[in-house]
């Protein structure tokens, strides 16, 4: 794949998958329509990893916790009923323009008290091979531009209904190989993060003559420092993310149920603002060189304050903050606890990006693994999972010791 080729292909990831984090852009409307795309770096962090979640409309903040936990809210860890296991998925990514696009997600769980449990996880996204080339298109070097994250986590049951977690991650993006760009070499960005969740839930409700079950979560993800693709370069916002879910299980009659999902997601990082133009349509200049500001704040903001902030730093007010939300609704049904077939929506303001998909999924659980498969139907654009099928493949070595009991017992098995 050639360089430029490459840039092409990541510019339309990145708008596919993710809000992502610049300096804003320049426009003299204020127009209640006007595209306003938040970017970040790193935007293959809001992908969702596994084919249960994606199923789900990309929805898990409160969906009965898995091994896939730590990517939605690792509070989730300590509410698992078994001692280990791990999963991995495969997301195919552009498949339709490039066939060696793809993102490999593995994540495994130990509890290691009643209430309290560990994880860890490898998220790595490989964006295929490219070719360098000088201006006159001789070829100067191959390179495999990759991103990778690491999770440690760590949850705990504050209370019979309640827990907290806590993953740390590591993050590596090497999208260039150091070639050097415009006179300046690059380098992979490196950063630390942090996602911070709360998971509650009531396992016995009545919802008219039916019983159920009630849970609601809350993370914090993606907190860390800002990263850098060369020493001149303005440092980039990782995608920081607030997340908000909630889930309703309905136990139908002793085999069937069926769960209702809900998140709801807003980026924590600034929102473009509105440049002030000269007569000439130019971008007016303040006396120390910067863009005037006609709307908005400056984006270029400290961490912590950028957090804060982004509730009410949009050029249009409070109307175009709402607009910054995303939503993910979903729906699970589950046949004795062995088939479930899975289904969800995920809606994006036009002005924001304007992702709209629907979601289609199916899983199979035996005694030791678990089979979960995704499609996607993208609404109102392409999309990188357009015709593609994800899969998570998830291991109980509970129930792997168990059947080796069994048959330790009965040697006729």
């Amino acid at each position: 794949m050639k360089f430029w080729s490459f840039l092409s292909i990541v510019f339309l990831s990145l708008n596919s998958i993710a809000q992502v984090s610049g300096t804003g852009q320049i426009s003299g409307i204020d127009d209640t329509d006007r595209l306003n795309t938040i970017t970040t770096a790193v935007p293959f962090l809001l992908i969702a990893p596994d084919a249960r979640g994606g199923g789900l409309g990309d929805a898990g903040a409160a969906t009965s916790p898995d091994a896939n936990s730590i990517h939605w809210n690792p509070a989730k860890l300590a509410f698992i009923d078994k001692n280990i296991g791990f999963s991995m998925s495969y997301v195919p990514w552009l498949r339709a323009l490039v066939p060696d696009i793809n993102l490999a997600y593995l994540s495994g769980y130990k509890k290691i008290s009643k209430r309290e449990a560990i994880g860890a996880s490898l998220r790595y996204f490989s964006l295929g091979d490219i070719t360098f080339t000088d201006v006159v298109g001789n070829t100067t070097g191959q390179f495999r531009p990759n991103e990778f994250a690491v999770d440690l986590a760590y949850s705990r049951k504050l209370s019979d209904e309640f827990s907290g977690g806590l993953a740390l991650r590591y993050i590596y993006s090497n999208l260039t190989g150091g070639i050097n760009v415009q006179g300046q070499n690059t380098k992979a960005g490196q950063a630390a993060a942090a996602d911070v969740g709360f998971y509650y839930t009531k396992k016995q409700i009545k919802l008219g003559e039916k019983e159920g079950k009630y849970a609601a979560g809350i993370v914090f993800s993606n907190i860390g420092s800002r990263i850098s693709y060369s020493d001149a370069a303005v440092k980039n916002y990782l995608p920081m993310n607030l997340r908000l879910g909630n889930a309703l299980t309905v136990l139908l009659d002793d085999y069937n149920s069926i769960a209702f999902v809900a998140d709801f997601n807003k980026l924590l990082v600034p929102s473009p603002p509105i440049y002030e133009l000269d007569n000439n349509g130019s971008p007016k200049l303040a006396a120390d060189g910067t863009n005037v500001i006609s709307a908005g704040k400056d984006p270029n903001r400290p961490v912590g304050e950028a957090i804060f902030s982004s509730f009410n730093d949009a050029p249009l007010g409070a109307s175009e903050e709402l607009k910054e939300v995303n939503y993910s609704v979903g729906m699970e049904y589950w046949y004795e606890k062995l088939f479930t077939i899975r289904t969800g929506m995920f809606y994006e303001d036009p002005t924001k990006g304007n992702r709209k998909y629907v979601t289609l999924g199916a899983g199979l659980r035996y005694n030791v693994f678990s089979l979960d498969f995704t499609y996607l139907i993208p609404i109102t654009q392409n999309h990188p999972l357009k015709n593609t099928l994800r899969f998570t493949l998830l291991f109980d070595f509970d129930a792997f010791k168990a059947q080796n009991k069994e048959a330790t017992a009965d040697p006729t098995k």
